[in-house]
């Protein structure tokens, strides 16, 4: 039995990796289902009519008291599911609960998680405990029992490898770990920065030598106790999702590890500890509940900007893994038809590289319109390995992601970084978002730093080779005022000014200004479908050494594109533009873009015989023969609806 499943899942392999250079992970288009041995022959024919690729499965061992304690049922079916998704060429992977156990149909009576370890629940400052009933979250039914767990309980940390090594064992291709999250997103939690568990503050005092009960104010980020806090929160996290990958791998190789987080580039992830960028290292995707403006039925103009500017960085932070976006298309606007709201979304996703991930109102699984997740779902299967090859840059202007600002400065940082992006991509002009992780390897001659007020003695060592290259770097606000401990130092910027004309300073803050801005004037001026006028102090003086700096040699321009954001790539060798079209949309009004025309993209040094390939978004292609002039390709590209995706030929 042993010997014919290895040959139908080496088959399975093949034969959905054939001509592929990345691994299945890349090309997930998913929705959720249940995860009973009764139910598989359904799950299977949804995949297969509405072509889901990457299956996820919900039967929950560790989220679950009884489960956890006996998880042999349920091993028993993701083991069915596996050998089903591998007979059809697809694969399957399973959810399960991160820090958060649930006991159902509780009596006076019955066993609960917490009745029998309370020295196992997350805690705030004043001790009490991470446990909540049906009110707390919709997911939590009547007479049940939800409890966080402390990382930190040993007894509890060795069950749950052990249930990670079993459901690794089943031949599941991946295990999905939902939010591994410090308790404070419930009501009323919000502002704890839990947990002071004992198992938990012991930890933290073994690494610190800090009491976290009596040496910080929770909150108080003068305080150097609490920057430790802090970070240890994060790096609990990171170990933790570290440690499940270990297990995961340990009992199967090929099985993959998928961490779902909800924050996004700004405060929360400091808050959770669930920091995607310090995550992505120690697993194989991150599945981003990353919900701007909430539903896309109900987004903004401006939101859907945002939403895009959080893909991309997400992208940046994965370094080439794959990144799944647990996204929201509809919940109930009547003047949105969820077709519409299904399309936005899944075109925003293919244009930004990452994966989509269908679902019915706020929850894992169904669909708000079947008929439209089969439609997008096919058109992407057809076109996948154009749209989730990998993106490399040609000629892009590079903008600092800081995460230690973004943890200790989101008041300033978060608007600062969305002010720049909505910069660059209003011009449309080619960006890389840089991290400390990339800094060393990046390709671009110019680099914004957006009011980084936290730069490490590594970072700044990389920044002055930096300018060695006579690249030109570019800041503003209190860029480098601070360290990466939040430690006011000798502002080193400053001094590398002093000595490189390629370091040049903005005054203020004028990215954070112009978001303040755009966040009064954007929405009213796309529901028409032109982008804002503004006047910002700095803004041109900002721009203007962008677009003079020695290295500013745009590749590709746009023209006619407003209210779009447009995202510049070598995609196997080849120049293109991937475009997605927000014009006319009004949050529960209009989900029905103003069609783009007369959209102009100019490729320069093009060959001679060059042609332009134009793929209208849940449409087909069309060869454009556009105009040759002085080394230039210019072509203008046919009216489109969403999104389209251009190619140089």
């Amino acid at each position: 039995m042993k010997i014919k499943y290895n040959l139908v899942f080496l088959l399975a392999i093949l034969l959905a990796n054939k001509n592929y250079a990345q691994d299945w992970m890349h090309y997930v288009r998913t929705s959720g289902h249940g995860c009973e041995l009764n139910e598989l022959h359904r799950i299977m024919d949804d995949a297969r009519q509405t072509h889901l690729f990457g299956i996820e499965v919900d039967n929950d061992i560790t989220g679950r008291y009884t489960s956890l304690l006996n998880p042999d049922l349920k091993l028993e079916a993701i083991r069915a599911m596996a050998d089903s998704a591998h007979a059809a060429g697809n694969f399957a992977f399973v959810y399960t609960a991160g820090l958060e156990c649930i006991t159902d149909s509780v009596t006076p009576q019955s066993h609960t998680f917490f009745r029998d370890h309370p020295d196992w629940a997350q805690r705030n400052k004043k001790g009490d405990p991470a446990i909540f009933g049906s009110g707390a979250a919709f997911w939590i039914a009547k007479n049940s029992e939800d409890v966080w767990i402390s990382p930190y309980a040993p007894e509890w940390r060795k069950l749950y490898m052990e249930r990670i090594r079993q459901i690794a064992g089943t031949g599941i291709d991946g295990v999905y770990i939902d939010i591994p999250y410090w308790m404070t997103h419930f009501d009323k939690w919000e502002d704890t920065w839990a947990s002071f568990d004992t198992y938990t503050v012991a930890e933290f005092k073994k690494r610190t030598g800090f009491n976290a009960l009596t040496d910080f104010t929770p909150g108080e980020w003068k305080d150097p106790e609490f920057i430790a806090w802090v970070d240890f929160r994060i790096n609990a996290m990171t170990e933790f999702m570290a440690e499940i990958d270990k297990n995961v791998k340990s009992a199967n190789p090929s099985c993959k590890t998928i961490a779902e987080i909800y924050p996004g580039i700004g405060e929360e992830a400091a808050r959770v500890g669930a920091d995607v960028y310090e995550m992505y290292p120690f697993v194989d995707a991150v599945a981003h509940e990353y919900n701007v403006g909430d539903n896309s039925a109900k987004r903004e103009p401006l939101d859907w900007m945002e939403y895009m500017i959080g893909m991309y960085t997400f992208r940046a932070f994965a370094e080439g893994k794959p990144s799944w976006m647990l996204s929201y298309s509809w919940d109930g606007q009547d003047k949105i038809l969820p077709a519409d709201a299904i399309e936005n979304l899944a075109m925003s996703q293919v244009m930004a590289g990452t994966n989509s991930w269908d679902a019915r109102r706020f929850v894992m699984s169904g669909s708000n319109d079947y008929e439209a997740r089969t439609r997008v779902y096919k058109w992407i299967s057809e076109f996948e390995k154009l749209i989730y090859a990998p993106r490399k840059t040609l000629s892009p202007v590079g903008v600092y992601f800081s995460p230690k600002t973004r943890s200790y400065f989101p008041e300033d940082w978060t608007p600062a970084y969305l002010g720049i992006m909505n910069l660059l991509i209003g011009k449309h002009i080619e960006f890389e978002i840089v991290t400390p992780r990339t800094l060393g390897t990046t390709s671009c001659k110019s680099l914004i730093l957006p009011d980084v007020k936290c730069i490490s003695s590594a970072e700044n060592s990389q920044l002055e080779e930096w300018l060695k290259k006579d690249k030109t770097l570019i800041y503003t606000g209190e860029t480098g005022n601070y360290n990466e401990n939040r430690e006011v130092v000798k502002n080193r910027m400053k001094e590398l000014s002093a000595r490189f004309q390629n370091a040049r300073k903005v005054d203020g803050n004028p990215e954070k200004d112009f978001y303040l801005n755009l966040k009064e004037t954007f929405n009213q001026a796309a529901y028409i479908g032109n982008d804002p006028v503004y006047e910002i102090p700095g803004f041109e003086q900002l721009l203007g050494y962008i677009q003079s700096s020695p290295g500013y040699s745009p590749a590709v321009i746009i023209e006619n594109a407003a209210v779009s954001v447009t995202q510049i790539a070598l995609v196997d060798n080849t120049p293109t533009v991937f475009i997605a079209n927000f014009s006319g949309l009004k949050g529960s009004e209009n989900a029905i873009p103003i069609p783009a025309k007369n959209v102009r993209v100019t490729f320069h040094k093009a060959a001679r015989n060059s042609h332009a390939s134009f793929i209208p978004f849940a449409g087909y292609p069309l060869d454009i023969a556009g105009e040759w002039k002085d080394g230039n390709l210019v072509v203008t590209l046919p009216e489109f609806l969403r999104g389209a995706i251009v190619q140089l030929k």
